[in-house]
């Protein structure tokens, strides 16, 4: 059977590196970027659906059928402009998602969340991280993979000021933020979007949450393979 990829947060920094990734690799026959304008580019295994979030139950049902459904949606609460907004877009739209993976019988879901989400936090970016951890895997999908990276490093459209210093810091002080095997090291984008491919690319069912360190480390055995 041949394997389809479904896209939704293709704009963005993990989702932009997926995009890449997967249609420069064979593994897939067709990738569908789900997207609220098209993306500059063209490709044979390319499909570009022009899509309305707040509509997502819309979606044709073929789109996820034996489907990977890749979920890189993310914003800031700055960007966003408030906090019900925020929670829109890291919350509602992969809960959607997820249950469309799961009503037409999606092969998986892979979502990226980040380090510390907990549905009990007292900090609101990690307390909505972690209550769309809870629910999705509360929804039975066939295969749920949640990636919880650490500070993501890649050129951002926007400026994130906590992110480049963070940077900045890493940068001059490596030692601060631990090992290569560390959870508190930061990581590159692509190496998250190979880490996401290389768990797709497993047969095992089970459902996992992986830290950031073991998305590096699937990343590097994505690229051993390859």
């Amino acid at each position: 059977m041949e394997r389809r990829a479904v896209i939704a947060g293709a704009t963005g920094l993990v989702g932009g590196e997926l995009v890449k990734l997967l249609l420069g690799r064979e593994d897939y026959s067709c990738v569908t970027v789900l997207v609220r304008r098209k993306l500059p580019m063209e490709h044979e295994r390319l499909e570009q659906l022009v899509v309305d979030y707040e509509r997502l139950e819309e979606l044709p049902n073929h789109l996820f059928e034996n489907s990977d459904v890749y979920c890189a949606l993310g914003t800031t609460r700055k960007k966003a402009g408030s906090k019900e907004q925020f929670e829109r877009v890291d919350y509602g739209y992969p809960m959607a998602l997820g249950r469309l993976a799961k009503r037409y019988n999606a092969d998986r879901m892979l979502i990226v969340t980040a380090m510390g989400s907990d549905e009990a936090s007292i900090f609101f970016y990690s307390k909505v991280k972690g209550k769309v951890e809870k629910e999705l895997q509360q929804l039975q999908l066939r295969r749920l993979h949640i990636f919880r990276p650490s500070l993501i490093l890649g050129d951002r459209q926007e400026h994130r000021f906590g992110e480049a210093a963070a940077a900045k810091l890493y940068a001059k002080f490596p030692f601060l933020f631990g090992g290569t095997k560390s959870k508190y090291r930061p990581i590159t984008a692509r190496e998250i979007a190979e880490g996401m491919l290389s768990m797709a690319l497993a047969e095992d069912a089970s459902e996992r949450i992986i830290p950031s360190h073991i998305i590096a480390e699937k990343a590097r055995r994505l690229r051993e393979r390859t």
